[in-house]
């Protein structure tokens, strides 16, 4: 049988509302898509990568939307938008981003690992912020933007799962823009 990321993404989902993701096993998951285990692990390294889709390809996009900054734009609005930008998703995507980053964001057992896709995040900000600023990505300032950045957009991430009211958008450009008005004031 003939499978995609997408089917496998979306049968682990299935099964992990009704299940729990720690109850859910690889097994189970490649049961429900009709592949074996082995290919499974062709897809996915393992169960946590799942939930991060193809995280690799999204943080190839990323590159590319800030490498297209216009270069007169200031630094801190580059990146404000291009946070902003990596972080819209469509809506009729299944699973549905906010069902993503719940489970992400509010599994424990996906909190290890979450540190390590954080980290490639957190990577793409430090090289675009060091290559304008002609710093190395482990310069101090690239690094404290990068590791600002990821607070900022996890605390949106936060606040808009916790609450209907304002979108993803106006949560990560309210929560950008609130520490530039925070540190020039």
């Amino acid at each position: 049988m003939v499978t995609t990321h997408a089917a496998i993404e979306q049968a682990a989902f299935r099964l992990f509302a009704e299940r729990g993701f720690e109850r859910t096993t690889l097994d189970a998951i490649a049961a429900e898509t009709g592949i074996g285990r082995r290919t499974l692990f062709r897809y996915f390294e393992s169960k946590n990568d799942i939930p991060w889709g193809r995280f690799d390809r999204t943080l190839e996009g990323f590159r590319v939307l800030l490498d297209h900054m216009p270069a007169d734009l200031p630094l801190h609005e580059a990146v404000h938008r291009g946070v902003v930008a990596f972080n819209d998703f469509d809506e009729a995507a299944v699973p549905s981003h906010r069902e993503r980053m719940r489970l992400i964001l509010e599994t424990p057992a996906l909190q290890a690992h979450s540190v390590l896709r954080y980290a490639e995040w957190r990577s793409v900000i430090a090289e675009f912020v060091a290559r304008r600023s002609g710093l190395t990505p482990t310069d101090p300032l690239p690094e404290t933007i990068s590791q600002v950045s990821l607070a900022l957009a996890l605390s949106a991430y936060t606040l808009w799962l916790r609450s209907p009211g304002p979108s993803l958008h106006e949560r990560l450009d309210e929560a950008m823009a609130g520490l530039h008005r925070f540190l020039t004031t």
